[in-house]
């Protein structure tokens, strides 16, 4: 067998084949007839063929393919080839790397934009990938550059008929986000975006995004004593032991007007009893929030605390250890009551219920930590723990004239 060496041998086949393996990494054998051109050979034993040359300025390797796909004399006429673009001022490796990207995917996209925005919160990378996978699975492997503004249109009608108005439009704002950040991330050589505009702007320019009124369900003064006899009911389910920790999920809710995924992940080291006040770090506007505990969700979590064997306040069975959108219960709390909810109905409930107390706007925007950055005043005043304990009370102590409503 022949050693691999650095001196220029003329190649061939019948030399390649007597070529043996280098102990560690790979050696070179250059061409006596072609400069520039070269076969490579690694310790695992693969055999490819290499061009050599200066480009712009800069000596580029480019590997023309490997052995014995590619024969010698195939690798010698693609050594002649790109060498003569090269001559006439083309680069073969900036138009290879422009040919890549023309080809990347909606999934390959997709992937480089999780690894980008590293701060996305685990529910909205939990939705993202479920609109991957419901509205856009047969497009995850098309080219970005494939997808025309007709193809949005027709698919943003589909998702419409199939899966509702709402869903449809959310899917499209995600394609959005995704191409607007492709626009960004894929240039060719010079510097250019390789997608020209983003085809989903064709739902702006057209006006065809669905309109769809902001939800505004709330439950009302006189439903809430038969919603309160419902959810206490679930206490005494003989059938389900969970049925009892989401009766106090849905009444910590009412009661915080915190907003579901915030309140299933709170957890006990969150919570301070002797203070009476519990803190959220993870909240939607990267805010953290504490707020005061109210006597009723005091005793709630006092009671709720002798019998925890989680870290989470509100355990779930599932792998996240935190309780997950309890629709069982829900439902059975709708038929008790007659009284139809969602969870973010319990958090409007509470929001309107302030209002209507004449708590002041800024409190009530801390209470449920809405951003004030574009409020001037707002920026003078500090909300801190103990100010908001009166309204936090005045909020419960309402829901409590409620409930008693009608003797309950």
């Amino acid at each position: 067998m022949t050693t691999p060496q650095t001196l220029p041998q003329k190649i061939t086949k019948s030399y390649v084949d007597r070529l043996s393996t280098p102990d560690t990494g790979q050696a070179f054998i250059r061409d006596t007839e072609l400069k520039g051109f070269a076969v490579r050979i690694t310790s695992s034993g693969t055999k490819s063929f290499i061009l050599e040359k200066r480009i712009d300025g800069k000596v580029k390797r480019l590997t023309l393919g490997r052995y014995p796909e590619l024969t010698v004399e195939q690798a010698r006429r693609e050594a002649h080839k790109l060498l003569g673009h090269i001559a006439t001022g083309r680069n073969p490796v900036a138009e290879k790397k422009q040919e890549a990207l023309q080809g990347t995917t909606l999934q390959q996209a997709f992937d480089d934009f999780v690894k980008t925005r590293k701060n996305l919160k685990e529910r909205t990378l939990y939705d993202y990938r479920r609109l991957m996978k419901v509205a856009f699975a047969d497009w995850q492997e098309k080219a970005m550059t494939g997808i025309s503004k007709d193809m949005i249109s027709k698919r943003h009608n589909k998702i419409g008929s199939e899966r509702g108005e709402a869903y449809a439009n959310l899917a499209m704002r995600f394609l959005r986000a995704l191409f607007n950040f492709a626009i960004a991330q894929y240039e060719d050589g010079s510097g250019k975006s390789i997608l020209h505009e983003n085809p989903v702007m064709r739902l702006t320019q057209t006006r065809a995004w669905y309109r769809i009124d902001r939800r505004q369900t709330v439950i009302k003064p006189h439903q809430l004593a038969s919603w309160y006899q419902a959810v206490i009911s679930l206490k005494h389910d003989p059938i389900s032991s969970q049925s009892a920790l989401v009766a106090d999920y849905l009444l910590f809710l009412l009661f915080t007007g915190l907003r579901r995924q915030e309140a299933a992940t709170l957890k006990w080291s969150a919570i301070d009893l002797n203070d009476r006040s519990f803190t959220l770090t993870d909240t939607k506007n990267r805010q953290p929030l504490t707020l005061p505990l109210t006597d009723f969700i005091y005793e709630l979590l006092e009671k709720r605390k002798a019998v925890a064997n989680s870290d989470y306040v509100f355990a779930g069975d599932g792998k996240s250890g935190y309780l997950i959108e309890p629709r069982c219960q829900v439902q059975k709390v709708i038929q008790l009551s007659g009284v139809s909810f969602t969870l973010h109905d319990l958090r409007r409930t509470f929001i309107t219920i302030a209002e209507s107390l004449d708590i002041s706007a800024y409190a009530l925007k801390r209470l449920v930590n809405h951003k004030m950055s574009n409020d001037v005043t707002a920026g003078y005043i500090v909300s801190d723990v103990e100010r908001l304990r009166k309204p936090m009370e005045q909020v419960s102590a309402q829901l409590l004239q409620y409930f008693c409503t009608n003797g309950i």
